[in-house]
């Protein structure tokens, strides 16, 4: 038989021993439902923040607005007395007219030069290219400073698809990178045009085509009403 102290000191043994094994079966079924994260500080790669994705514009958001029906390429009736192939340039309406002859022209929208800039006169084309290179000439660099020296043709560039060259003048017939300021003053003097229109106009002149100019304060039906 066990003494009583033998008996008092199995008994603390065995209760130990118990709540070992108690303390040890709840720690397991805890660490099996959701296993204990010893740094909760720190994210683990499943808890970090998802990334942000930057979604592609939309077609809508790329869409050019379109231009006003007045301003779209239209076959007009316009009674001239200038020869077939003739550019006729309205500066105040912001119209150019290809003649075609039989009292008919092709009319296109146009954007020419702001207040202080327009100007008239008789030219021909001197020259054409496509995807034209940009120089800005001194005079337009003195007025602002901070234009590129020369900027390589292409979809960026401000003369656009296609550019026809004014006799000895810095003015040119051209496309433009901006088509919504068609049928505004806005150029140092130049005639844009949208890139689809001036590449169709380029299909249909020549070198040595004339281009008539009219000025801002005269209308252009009594310009060449006076034509003869």
């Amino acid at each position: 038989m066990l003494s009583l102290g033998a008996f008092k000191l199995y008994s603390r043994r065995a209760a130990a021993i118990g709540a070992l094994a108690i303390g040890a079966a709840v720690f397991s079924g805890a660490a099996s439902a959701a296993p204990l994260q010893l740094f909760p500080f720190i994210m683990t790669p499943e808890q970090s923040a998802p990334p942000v994705v930057q979604s592609a514009p939309s077609e809508e958001e790329n869409a050019t607005a379109e231009l006003p029906a007045r301003l779209k390429r239209q076959i007009v009736n316009y009674p001239t007395r200038e020869a077939p192939g003739t550019i006729i340039i309205d500066t105040p309406n912001t119209y150019l007219y290809y003649v075609l002859g039989g009292g008919h022209a092709i009319r296109y929208g146009i954007g020419v030069g702001r207040d202080g800039f327009t100007w008239s006169g008789v030219q021909s084309i001197t020259k054409k290219a496509e995807w034209p290179d940009w120089t800005p000439p001194p005079e337009m660099i003195a007025r602002q400073p901070y234009l590129p020296r020369h900027m390589a043709g292409g979809p960026g560039n401000p003369l656009g698809a296609r550019a026809m060259y004014l006799g000895g003048t810095v003015y040119r017939i051209h496309g433009t990178n901006a088509p919504q300021t068609i049928g505004t003053h806005v150029s140092s003097g130049c005639i844009r045009l949208t890139n689809p229109d001036v590449s169709d106009l380029y299909s249909r002149v020549s070198v040595g085509s004339k281009v008539i100019v009219l000025p801002m304060d005269r209308r252009a039906e009594n310009m060449l009403g006076k034509r003869g």
